[in-house]
């Protein structure tokens, strides 16, 4: 093996490897978020992302993203063609399974406390095997018609973050709200998290593998863009959480610990598009706004009456949209505020568009097929006694043991 091939090969499994532990992070973080008597659920439906998701991207979903034969600039088909040159063929294949797991995982925390586990396999199997290759072709597939238009998104706020944050809201609509969030004069139920610290933890988690995220996205060690993409992602973090805090302190007079992890989230989410082409001060610029559009799109879901027990789309379904639209803006080559050409920003916003459509419909004809056969909610009885004893048998913390000297 060459040795630049081999160097390439060494960085993308290195970075894959990075992707692959933010399922640790989407882990503990949803637990974290949703009430203690569904811990273990969504753990497991993570579980089934890892297991499910990758074998079935493996055999079906990476051929028709990456396959050679490009059928009508939908799908590809075929051998895998890796999209840089000196990769092998496994490695890249590696890299691209974390990226398809991570779509289904944004959607698990959005239908979380009261969807079917077994609906929830159903789901992992067709967005990794179909859904997102299907759409992902489109802009990084060979032949794909958005990316003959031009469309950029460097590592997926589009094809993974709004994709997978429009089908998470139309499921958590399919689904409808948990029982008592709502009442009928248009109040919002707040429910107590579990575990705080844990929900961080994952954060924390989920920044470190992002790093890999889009930095791996070079697929080339040599790349010389890799370390400002590495610096963009951080500084985007940290622009999130920073105006996160800010803004809840002064429209709720407290500096709110679940928005501040969901602000730098979003940073993420929103530079992940253009992490490749805008500078530092356009990264930061993207992560402010995020900050606070992760708070205002909240605020609008629930106004909506769609139970998100963990800000999905707050976070990348909103955020993958402006994300998308932001590269339009900021891209240091073709963007509208800085070379006054709007060309890219009317593709930007066509690829967004077309996204969020796509995964929303999917997820309304996919939740309607499911409640018309095999069952999309559990029981009311299940849901107050919680899904992780009747899902799972087992509780999420031992609370009620009795320890006696033997």
């Amino acid at each position: 093996m060459p040795e630049h091939t081999a160097l390439n090969a060494i960085w993308v499994v290195i970075a894959a490897g990075l992707v692959l532990f933010m399922e640790g992070g989407f882990s503990l973080l949803e637990a974290g978020f949703v009430r203690t008597k569904n811990a273990v659920n969504v753990t497991m439906k993570v579980f089934v992302d890892l297991t499910f998701g990758v074998l079935v991207f493996y055999l079906l979903g990476v051929h028709l993203l990456f396959g050679g034969h490009d059928l009508f600039h939908l799908w590809g088909w075929g051998k895998v063609v890796p999209s840089a040159s000196q990769l092998p063929v496994a490695a890249f294949e590696l890299f691209q399974i974390g990226f398809a797991i991570a779509t289904a995982s944004i959607i698990s925390g959005a239908v979380a406390e009261r969807m079917r586990f077994s609906a929830y396999v159903v789901i992992v199997v067709l967005v990794c095997g179909v859904v997102y290759p299907t759409s992902a072709h489109w802009v990084w597939g060979s032949g794909g018609w958005l990316a003959n238009l031009g469309m950029e998104d460097f590592a997926g706020s589009a094809a993974i973050h709004a994709m997978g944050g429009f089908m998470a809201v139309g499921l958590a609509w399919m689904v409808g709200p948990r029982q008592g969030r709502f009442d009928p004069f248009g109040g919002v139920r707040v429910f107590a998290p579990s575990n705080i610290p844990l929900a961080s933890a994952g954060t924390f988690i989920l920044c470190f593998g992002w790093i890999g995220f889009n930095a791996g996205s070079t697929l080339n060690a040599f790349d010389p863009r890799l370390s400002n993409i590495a610096l963009n992602t951080i500084l985007a973090a940290a622009a999130g959480g920073a105006t996160a805090v800010l803004f809840t302190m002064l429209r709720y007079k407290v500096a709110d610990p679940s928005m501040t992890m969901n602000g730098v989230l979003a940073g993420l989410v929103a530079v992940t598009a253009g992490c490749a082409y805008v500078n530092q001060a356009s990264a930061m610029i993207i992560g402010c706004v995020a900050g606070v559009l992760v708070v205002l799109a909240t605020g609008w879901l629930d106004n909506l009456k769609v139970d998100d027990p963990v800000g999905a789309f707050a976070v990348h379904g909103a955020n993958g949209l402006f994300g998308t639209l932001a590269v339009g803006l900021f891209d240091s080559r073709q963007g509208l505020f800085t070379t006054g050409h709007a060309h890219l920003l009317g593709v930007q916003a066509l690829g967004a568009i077309t996204f969020a459509a796509w995964g929303f419909g999917c997820a309304v004809f996919i939740g309607f097929l499911l409640r018309s056969t095999f069952g999309l909610r559990v029981s009311s009885d299940t849901e107050e006694e919680g899904l992780d004893i009747a899902a799972h048998g087992i509780p999420a913390y031992n609370e009620l043991e009795r320890f006696t000297d033997v």
